[in-house]
């Protein structure tokens, strides 16, 4: 088992949209075990902190190397932001934020991050062209087989394609991708979380297929997938119909869903207040809640933050971990 940096680094995320309250949140509702390096602008953060009702002390530094000791410090990033509406300036922020904090992961300052939601249509704008942050992460990292564990204490889903439109999904599915997904989910979750884990792999088709009548992407590419999975020591079964496969979800530690949907909407459906974004396959830790800038809710103090203490948590439970 690979050692990291037992320091974590959370990014800004667009400063229109909830991040900077979530930050506020966080560091007033935890006491951190770890040095948590806040990658934002101080003017941002000291509205945020404003607004949540806290006053606390942000140690200053130019690099995580000067984190020594538990707490939270700041990165200023101090780009004299004009406003707080969405807009390709605040998309840069975004950016900036998250490019600072995966160079300082890459090179091995830093063993985790927790990224805050970004806006994917002001950060292309802003000149991001990546179809999310879980990608940039995987090309700045030179990683080819990821994955993303949507992870919460009901219910872990892991995507076999991601940000793929579904008819571009459904096309690039094959039993090589499918036993690709299943045999990182498998390593990733036994080095993390020190457990091999039980995986349910779901069908493509209503019903998985109806033995062939209702489409043959079960007999011909994922039932081979979960063969070959089995052949690996894998411990798998599949391919389960999807309309019923989450019933039995005490039953797994983890699925494997084909599309995006099809896992992240039982997924927040069941576990909303308090989901994560895990990428799986990265050389260091990184986490995110489960949900986006949610612009309309942005600085009125009404933001949840279930996902995000939840995140933070498993993020420093992980490092803990590894780091040891």
């Amino acid at each position: 088992m690979r050692s990291i940096p037992n320091k974590l680094a959370i990014t800004l995320g667009d400063p229109a949209g909830v991040g900077p309250e979530l930050i506020a949140k966080i560091v007033a509702k935890r006491v951190p075990p770890v040095p948590v390096i806040l990658y934002a602008e101080e003017e941002v953060l000291t509205r945020a902190f404003s607004l949540v009702g806290v006053s606390p002390s942000l140690v200053p530094i130019s690099s995580p190397q000067e984190a020594r000791d538990p707490g939270f410090y700041l990165i200023d990033l101090d780009t004299s932001l004009k406003t707080l509406e969405p807009s390709v300036e605040s998309g840069r922020l975004a950016i900036s934020s998250l490019a600072r904090a995966t160079v300082d992961a890459i090179t091995g300052t830093v063993g985790a991050i927790l990224t805050m939601p970004i806006s994917k249509y002001w950060a292309k704008r802003a000149g991001f062209s990546f179809p999310g942050q879980t990608e940039y992460l995987a090309k700045a990292s030179a990683v080819k087989d990821y994955a993303m564990l949507m992870y919460s204490s009901k219910i872990r889903v892991v995507l076999v394609t991601i940000h793929e439109p579904l008819k571009e999904a459904i096309k690039v599915l094959s039993e090589d991708l499918i036993f690709k997904k299943g045999l990182l989910a498998h390593r990733e979750f036994e080095r993390l979380f020190g457990k091999k884990p039980k995986i349910g792999v779901l069908g493509l088709n209503p019903h998985a297929g109806e033995g062939g009548d209702l489409g043959r992407e079960e007999i011909e590419i994922i039932k081979p997938a979960v063969e070959k999975l089995k052949s690996e020591g894998v411990l798998v079964e599949g391919p389960l119909p999807p309309d019923g496969a989450f019933l039995r979800r005490n039953e797994f530690d983890l699925f494997l869903c084909m599309y995006h949907d099809q896992g992240l909407i039982p997924f927040k459906v069941l576990a909303f207040n308090e989901g994560v974004n895990l990428t799986l396959g990265l050389p260091f830790v990184r986490v995110s809640p489960a949900h986006g800038t949610a612009y309309d809710i942005a600085w009125k103090g009404k933001a949840s933050d279930g996902p995000s203490l939840s995140a933070f948590d498993l993020a420093v439970g992980i490092l803990s971990r590894l780091s040891g």
